[in-house]
């Protein structure tokens, strides 16, 4: 009798396990990680640029040199607004500033000021395709400063 008690048990028991396994959820998330995973291998084909910063000072001179009051330079996609930085963390970056990973589109180009806060930087709207890549392999970028102390 007690035998046939524990063999209940324990068939209801594996029963339940097998059923609770079997969830259309297990289903879904089995779908939903391949479709992630197929979106993952798309987004890795998708051709990205080199982008290099500079800025262009206030009397328009154009430069890819020096030591500025910079945090980060930055570039908003103005189609889906999503931003790529180069997020240097702080202040006083030696030019130029590079971003190696920015799909085409269109963007807007910018600069977050730095620690010092002695900058101010404009923006610059700008697409990011081949025929914009330079002689060095680059698609070059100039900043301009709208203030200084």
């Amino acid at each position: 009798m007690k035998i046939s008690i524990f063999k209940a048990i324990t068939f209801m028991l594996l029963s339940a396990v097998v059923i609770s396994c079997s969830s259309n959820d297990d289903i879904v998330t089995d779908v939903q990680s391949q479709v992630h995973s197929e979106t993952s291998k798309e987004a890795s084909k998708t051709k990205t640029y080199k982008v290099r910063f500079g800025l262009i000072s206030l009397d328009g001179t154009k430069t890819l040199s020096g030591s500025y009051d910079v945090g980060s330079f930055l570039a908003e996609n103005t189609v889906t607004g999503e931003v790529y930085d180069t997020y240097y963390g702080g202040g006083f970056q030696t030019l130029p500033g590079y971003n190696e990973g920015i799909p085409a589109g269109t963007y807007t180009f910018s600069a977050m000021q730095g620690q010092g806060g002695w900058v101010g930087y404009g923006s610059v709207t700008g697409t990011v395709s081949d025929a914009q890549v330079d002689a060095d392999g680059y698609i070059t970028v100039y900043i301009p400063i709208t203030w200084e102390e």
